[in-house]
């Protein structure tokens, strides 16, 4: 054969195959965009149009065995695409008979029922493992086996449950990946497609790039306008990542500090209003309130978060004499708002559509249609309006859904199972009796479990797994159904950050050229503040303004700023002036008694917090308040 040839053949099929892939990513926005505007149909047909989408990307786009970028699938990949699309299809066709048959024993399986129930399962985990890896998929199959060990008698109970209805894979978590998730994800590559990412940053080096520690505040700030678009931790280490970093190690940070800042702050993305997660919208449909509540429910933890990290940064960067960039290098902020400010208009029209009363992905399809328009806008972004930036949009989009969508998937095989074998109530009693019904083991229980299965698996199928298992238990002890799901749910986000598997931090560990475990240990510390968070709005629901006063909401977040501000000084030894080891112990008790939501607290806070201010007063009054470095532990 002439190489020439065989050249432009390869060349060729990789072409149609590039082709192809984003011809069925643009499909998929156009067809979640199309439910928005006319009404998704039926529940199992939407559903399953959605599943088949993300399957068929999944299977074309990570491939079984690895090959170079731009190569096209094999034959062999080709022929798993069509056995794992064939149980969707098989459902979508006979969906007038699924939805009349009488399930569980009235209306027996057929053969081709459970042999299609079988291979979607398989499909399912298959998938997942190829996306986001092994740890997910693993728990599924335990879940599994114990559910067929309980009906080793009728087993097609359990294929029953998970494939033929919406009480298992095609269950409420992959019900919200499709309304939700993938129109906020698209939202999210419009936005960074034209240009926003570098808004963020601009933005953030002109507001705090000349305080001390100046880029490590870039990166607090950055990451928390870009990761409430992006709703993923690794992603926006990703983006943030690149340029923060070595702008924190030239700044006098060492790398794995650098490391854990990038990744704590990134981290906090899923839990910033106004966008969020993916969970957050599960959280939505679990507790049957609009997603606009929520956001008014993560408000003041989200900035109690960014104010624990910001504390940390600051305080580490005065101990060591970490000084700003000087302003001569940085944007100015007059002209990034000039220039780009116009960028900001998309969010606001979310907000604006959203709280007119108008529904989450509407409100999402809203921002999402003005981006380009208003990138349009200026010149400085009218570069970026182009129809190959539209449609890679459209391929970012699909393809960063996918993570997510079969995660749902996958974590309704798990569901279903936990549903089918009432391990729900089981588990709930367990913890009860285990924690002799005291709130807080149940909450450390509920902490542990969260930050252990979100170490191996993304936020939202291991906040579905402690709805289904732990939530339960802890709103049996008192704690009302909010506060529990937005404990569950923030634990599962801070997981990212938690070694030994912490996902955030390997990336930006990754970039920063850093120790993993040193990274990893620092991303705790600079988020160790932001740890106490879930349990102060647990004790004060005030915090996720559930309350009948205004005035309390207001005092109770101003002493959980000055508690969090102690806490951060007590754990980097700064405060107005270098702490000794008696003055941290101080700060960070002092800390903890101002978040804690009672008098005698507040007054005990107050009063170690005047001794500590006070004792460092009277050390600068005699001791030159000129910064000395010393060696980073």
């Amino acid at each position: 054969m002439n190489p020439t040839s065989a050249t432009s053949t390869i060349w060729n099929h990789a072409t149609l195959f590039r082709i192809a892939t984003i011809a069925i990513a643009v499909a998929m926005g156009l067809y979640h965009i199309w439910a928005i505007v006319f009404g998704a149909s039926e529940a199992l047909l939407f559903r399953g149009t959605h599943v088949l989408f993300a399957v068929t990307l999944t299977m074309l786009l990570y491939p079984t065995f690895a090959r170079k970028e731009g190569q096209a699938p094999s034959l062999f990949d080709y022929l798993l695409l069509v056995i794992s699309i064939a149980p969707v299809i098989y459902l979508l066709w006979n969906q007038q008979y699924i939805d009349e048959r009488i399930p569980f024993g009235i209306d027996p399986l057929s053969n081709w029922d459970i042999i299609m129930s079988c291979l979607m399962t398989l499909v399912v985990l298959e998938a997942t493992r190829r996306v986001i890896g092994l740890p997910l998929p693993l728990t599924a199959v335990i879940f599994l086996i114990y559910g067929f060990y309980l009906f080793h008698k009728e087993p097609t109970r359990i294929l029953e449950q998970l494939y033929m209805g919406t009480e298992g894979i095609f269950g409420i978590p992959i019900s919200v990946s499709a309304t939700y998730v993938l129109i906020f994800v698209l939202f999210g590559s419009f936005m960074e497609r034209t240009g926003t990412g570098q808004l963020f940053m601009d933005f953030a080096m002109a507001l705090t790039g000349h305080t001390a520690g100046g880029p490590g505040k870039v990166s607090v700030v950055s990451s928390s306008l870009f990761g409430t678009i992006s709703g993923s931790a690794v992603a926006n280490v990703m983006v943030d990542g690149p340029i923060s970093i070595p702008l924190m190690k030239r700044s006098g940070f060492p790398p794995h500090f650098a490391a854990g800042v990038e990744a704590t702050a990134s981290t906090g993305g899923q839990i910033m209003p106004p966008i969020m997660g993916a969970a957050a919208f599960l959280l939505a449909q679990n507790l049957q309130v609009s997603y606009g509540q929520v956001v008014i429910w993560a408000i003041i933890p989200a900035i109690l978060y960014y104010v624990a990290c910001f504390c940390a940064v600051h305080f580490e960067a005065k101990r060591h004499g970490i000084l700003g960039v000087p302003r001569s290098e940085l944007p100015n902020l007059r002209i990034v708002m000039r220039e780009r400010g116009h960028l900001f208009i998309p969010i606001i029209i979310i907000l604006v559509v959203m709280y007119s009363g108008f529904s989450a992905p509407l409100a999402a399809l809203a921002g999402t249609v003005a981006c380009f328009p208003v990138a349009a806008l200026r010149k400085s972004t009218r570069v970026n309006c182009t129809w190959e930036n539209l449609i890679e949009a459209f391929y970012d989009g699909a393809k960063n859904a996918l993570g997510v969508a079969m995660a749902c998937a996958c974590a309704g095989v798990v569901i279903g199972v936990i549903t089918q074998t009432n391990l729900g109530i089981v588990f709930t009693q367990y913890v009860t009796n285990l924690s002799k019904d005291t709130l807080l083991l149940a909450l450390i229980f509920t902490m542990a479990a969260a930050i252990v299965l979100g170490m191996g698996m993304p936020t939202t199928p291991a906040y579905i797994i402690l709805t289904a298992l732990l939530i339960p238990a802890v709103i049996k002890l008192g704690v009302i159904e909010p506060a529990a799901h937005m404990f569950a749910f923030y634990f599962a986000v801070l997981s990212a950050i938690t070694p030994p598997v912490a996902l955030a931090v390997f990336a930006a560990a990754g970039i920063a050229k850093a120790d993993l475990w040193r990274s990893g240990w620092a991303a705790v510390k600079v988020g160790a503040a932001g740890f106490i968070v879930p349990f102060m709005f647990v004790y004060e629901p005030a915090l996720l303004m559930i309350h009948d006063s205004w005035l309390w909401i207001i005092w109770r977040f101003l002493l959980a700023i000055l508690g969090i501000a102690l806490l951060a000084g007590g754990l980097h030894g700064f405060f107005l002036s270098r702490a000794s080891i008696p003055q941290r112990l101080l700060l960070a008790g002092g800390g903890l008694l101002l978040v804690a939501p009672f008098v005698w607290t507040d007054i005990a806070g107050f009063a170690v917090c005047g001794l500590v201010l006070a004792w460092q007063w009277l050390e600068r009054k005699n001791v030159s308040a000129a910064p000395v470095k010393e060696e980073w532990r």
